[in-house]
């Protein structure tokens, strides 16, 4: 679907990193912008932003974990605009906390952000989509979602997001809808999804604690994020993807090749392993060393 100025584009998680990236490519194309975010500091900031480009910009916040909420997004997009043709379900958190031992309230957060908050949007926007003859949705997934190994919680809401994406896509196909369908696999880019915990809403009750060891892991996991894409080379290949149509959007070959070396040793029937080292992470036996070794610090 090639991109239009007037073109109405909705994006959540829209405040920072890949979403705020995602809102800025699309009002410089000359596209109005409804910008969604939970956290109406930073929405409100992106906003004013991302309307120095001259395009029409409203914010609204939404947490996309709530139907209800979503659904007045898009009451909101065709309140204002009459239509709508581009959705980037993008909004995304992460738990530090200890998927075993800690709280289900860990698991409840990321899966009613991650997994329901792309349905959610979905359904808000595809009756509209339809209707109003040419639309494109882009659903972020992670590489997370095609292959596990960084955080249970997290890859199995992103693994989610791709297999009820690639049905979506195949679903729409089927039917003949003029409306197009992405999957976003990213690895390392430099956002602050490691502090997603600052929007921990209050009904979950305490933060969890962060894991045992968790301190190890996660000084690696924000350097290699710092080192990492940019959200705006991120939102400049979703953009490309869009306007020719593909279904697979994958900015990091490194990983994509480790993902492809796991599916080789599936079809082998190999049983799981700590496997390949991630790309801009010492081996993992290392880390996992280290982990231990601070743990039992701790218990001394």
């Amino acid at each position: 679907m090639k991109i239009e100025k007037g073109d109405v584009a909705v994006v959540t998680g829209a405040a920072s990193g890949i979403g705020f990236a995602l809102a800025e490519h699309f009002a410089k194309a000359g596209c109005n912008v409804v910008a969604a975010d939970v956290d109406q500091r930073a929405l409100d900031e992106a906003t004013t932003s991302l309307g120095h480009h001259g395009t029409d910009v409203i914010g609204v916040r939404t947490d996309v974990s709530k139907e209800g909420e979503v659904q007045h997004l898009a009451q909101e997009t065709l309140d204002r605009f009459g239509s709508v043709h581009i959705l980037c379900n993008n909004a995304g958190v992460v738990s530090r906390g200890d998927p075993w031992m800690g709280p289900i309230a860990g698991w409840e957060w990321v899966f009613g952000v991650n997994v329901w908050g792309v349905v959610h949007g979905v359904r808000a926007f595809l009756p509209h989509l339809v209707l109003g003859g040419r639309g494109h949705i882009v659903n972020t997934a992670s590489m997370a979602g095609l292959m596990p190994g960084l955080d249970p919680i997290y890859d199995a809401t992103k693994h989610a997001v791709v297999a009820l994406t690639e049905d979506l896509y195949l679903n729409l196909q089927a039917a003949g809808f003029p409306v197009g369908v992405s999957v976003l696999c990213p690895g390392w880019v430099r956002t602050n999804i490691m502090d997603a915990d600052r929007n921990w809403p209050d009904a979950l009750g305490t933060l969890p604690e962060r894991r045992v060891g968790s301190e190890v892991s996660l000084g690696y996991i924000e350097r290699a994020i710092a080192e990492g894409m940019t959200p705006a080379a991120i939102a400049d290949l979703v953009a490309t993807c869009v306007e020719e149509d593909r279904f697979w959007v994958l900015p990091h070959q490194d990983w994509l090749e480790m993902a492809t070396a796991r599916w080789d040793r599936v079809s082998e029937g190999v049983n799981p392993s700590m496997g390949a080292d991630i790309p801009g992470m010492p081996p993992m036996e290392q880390i996992v060393a280290e982990m231990a070794a601070l743990a039992e610090s701790d218990e001394a």
